[in-house]
């Protein structure tokens, strides 16, 4: 089960977005080398149908939360699943269609070839692309990466990107504790690429595309949530989280 994975996608009100991306990820797996691959999405305490439309478009599991947690909380749920269904590998994806689920072919393909533990994807990186206006977000994402790798003491362009590919052995590491109750919204992300960088896990950054849609691509809203996304890597490096 070397080539083996679980593709999380967590999802909040993404009945409209979310059956793109299944099937885009429907076609990847049909052509895809890996010997066992499946889609894994959290519906977190949607009220739009999100879990019916992961069901309909082909999702292997879909677990639903009754009440929404955070995107950090979402995402847990999802580790822990593929966790007890024993895959060596994986994978997180947006639900709102901003990934492309080709990239996972040369992100894993990577991961194998140069056995790392761990690949960041990044639209800013040479090969990455973005599609679609981005807002403030351009700079912003920017701004953010350069100040989490002076943090972390390690270049990364693109600190905020939801792709990642990793091993799943990661999180049995006892420094890592992605159960921490204040990790249930945007700062699970960052705290757990933090972590494998200080870890001395082997990470890498690989170029992939976002696509930005016309209007509401992201649920970040005010500096509040930016606020989140900045903390773990300070909080961490000045030791009053671990």
């Amino acid at each position: 089960m070397k080539r083996s994975l679980s593709i999380i996608i967590p999802a909040y009100n993404e009945a409209k977005r979310l059956p793109a991306s299944l099937v885009k990820v429907r076609e990847y797996l049909s052509a895809s080398p890996w010997e066992f691959a499946e889609v894994v999405v959290v519906d977190d305490g949607s009220t739009d149908g999100t879990g019916d439309e992961a069901r309909a478009h082909g999702a292997a599991v879909v677990l639903r939360r009754e009440q929404r947690g955070g995107v950090g909380a979402a995402i847990r749920t999802g580790f822990a699943c593929a966790r007890e269904r024993g895959r060596p590998y994986l994978a997180l994806l947006s639900g709102d269609d901003q990934h492309e689920p080709a990239d996972l072919v040369g992100a894993l393909d990577l991961a194998l070839a140069r056995n790392l533990d761990y690949v960041q994807g990044s639209r800013w990186m040479r090969g990455g692309h973005v599609v679609g206006a981005t807002g403030g977000r351009g700079a912003g994402t920017r701004f953010y990466s350069l100040i989490f790798s002076m943090l972390v003491f390690h270049r990364i362009t693109d600190a905020t990107n939801g792709f990642r590919v990793f091993r799943t052995t990661i999180l049995d590491d006892p420094s890592i504790d992605i159960d921490q109750s204040w990790l249930s919204s945007y700062e699970l992300e960052p705290y757990l690429l933090y972590r494998t960088i200080r870890g001395h896990y082997r990470v890498v950054e690989y170029p992939v595309t976002v696509r930005y849609h016309a209007e509401g691509f992201t649920k970040m809203r005010g500096l509040r949530d930016w606020w989140r996304l900045f903390r773990p890597a300070l909080l961490l490096r000045l030791g009053v989280k671990h």
